[in-house]
């Protein structure tokens, strides 16, 4: 990998790390195109760098995440199935780490996705802001971020996905999402880093760094549009991508 591949994964890391689409999914299929290995270093590159995202998350809702304290014994209780869960098949879940695995949950995914917002009306009695998310809901949420350890589902999507399906207004199933990005990356991120230090030397960390800062500065943009976005629009332009997408690339791959 050179600087310029980095920019490139940090562009669209930034992209789509907040979108329902898959930024691990995506980052994958890049490398793909790329002629890139998925090796150790290069699926920790993938991981690392989403941490640059989710510092803009910080950023944008420093006032909810630095003065709510219920609102982080929330978002600690929706963590906890996929620390679980990550902890125990860490293994599994890299060798998962596919272009085909990707593909065929980004079709997957925008399928459910179609579904759900064909049956989905917002409602006056859905939830509205983030303080009136329960302690179970949240929980409940957290279920469905643990099925986004297989690349391809997008940990957004499906954590949005459970926040509509439990009764929550597209805008705070997305806020929720950003906000439980936080634990959740800090966790993936920190838990890579041990398990694959000595992959890192001086050239690959100076790689880290420029795909970490460029993340971070997309993805201030896109999570500033998305929340805009969603108050017009549903998610269904995601699902047709996703599909179109998860299609174009298998017939690549194949």
């Amino acid at each position: 990998m050179d600087i310029i591949q980095a920019i490139i994964f940090g562009i669209v890391e930034g992209i789509t790390e907040f979108l329902p689409i898959s930024s691990t999914g995506h980052m994958i299929l890049t490398a793909k195109l790329m002629g890139l290995e998925q090796s150790a270093f290069q699926k920790s590159f993938e991981v690392i760098i989403q941490l640059g995202s989710i510092l803009a998350v910080v950023f944008v809702f420093k006032d909810k995440i630095f003065k709510d304290i219920n609102l982080w014994k929330k978002l600690i209780i929706a963590f906890l199935p996929t620390a679980v869960l990550g902890f125990t098949l860490y293994k599994i879940i890299k060798s998962l780490f596919l272009p085909q695995t990707v593909a065929y949950m980004l079709i997957i995914g925008g399928v459910i996705f179609l579904i759900v917002e064909y049956f989905y009306k917002e409602k006056e009695y859905h939830i509205e802001d983030i303080k009136d998310i329960s302690y179970k809901q949240a929980f409940l949420i957290g279920l469905f971020q643990s099925l986004a350890m297989i690349p391809g589902t997008s940990r957004s999507g499906a954590t949005i996905i459970g926040g509509l399906l439990i009764g929550l207004k597209r805008k705070i199933a997305a806020e929720f999402t950003f906000l439980l990005a936080v634990p959740t990356m800090l966790a993936a991120t920190g838990y890579d880093i041990l398990k694959n230090y000595h992959e890192f030397d001086g050239s690959n960390i100076f790689l880290l760094i420029v795909g970490f800062i460029t993340a971070f500065i997309v993805a201030l943009f896109v999570i500033k549009w998305f929340l805009g976005f969603i108050k017009k629009h549903t998610f269904v332009p995601f699902g047709i991508y996703r599909i179109f997408i998860g299609v174009v690339f298998l017939l690549y791959i194949y």
